[in-house]
């Protein structure tokens, strides 16, 4: 599609679209959702994964199964919790572990991916192993991080504070529905 000023522009998500006409552009999960319930396919797993799944039903194959649903083990820690208390397994990062952490680290405390990986594989640690493992980690921590692809608002955010120091968050945002709009590559042919 094109505009008056030779411009792509983005195209209605429907079931018009092929496979690689869908990759070319960018799409909310909820707008990936909307299709996969029109077409029947499974929504689970992620964009990545109903992106694909969406991709091969578009171009007239069978899409990869849906990963399996997993449901949580065991019960989930409730307060009061202290540092004796064990990490039960399938326990998620819960508000009841976000204020014994706070309350014991400080209000800078927050779930970041080493605390998210300690909690969810810590079964058996207990909640003061935890809380040593968070002051181990805040070396590595401040390090510039990998932003998966997945999260492709937080890449451009990223990048574009990188370029625009000054910048107001407003701006970024409006730079980002410039972005998102625009064709991720030219078309096929």
């Amino acid at each position: 599609m094109s505009s008056s000023t030779g411009a792509e522009t983005r195209p209605k998500l429907s079931a018009e679209l092929s496979g690689d006409e869908l990759s070319r552009w960018y799409w909310t999960l909820a707008e990936l959702a909307v299709l996969a319930r029109e077409f029947g396919v499974p929504r689970g797993g992620g964009k990545v994964a109903l992106t694909e799944r969406l991709r091969a039903v578009l171009d007239g194959a069978a899409p990869p199964a849906a990963p399996p649903r997993t449901r949580s083990a065991g019960l989930q820690l409730a307060a009061p919790v202290n540092g004796f208390t064990v990490i039960p397994e399938g326990q998620r990062c819960s508000q009841v572990l976000r204020e014994y952490f706070r309350r014991e680290i400080g209000q800078g405390f927050h779930f970041d991916a080493y605390m998210r990986r300690f909690v969810a594989e810590g079964a058996g640690c207990t909640l003061a192993d935890a809380i040593a493992h968070w002051h181990a980690t805040r070396p590595a921590a401040a390090q510039l991080q990998e932003i998966g692809s997945q999260f492709e608002l937080n890449r451009f955010l990223r990048d574009w504070y990188v370029e625009h120091p000054a910048g107001s968050r407003a701006e970024a945002l409006a730079a980002w529905r410039g972005q998102r709009d625009r064709p991720r590559r030219p078309a096929a042919g």
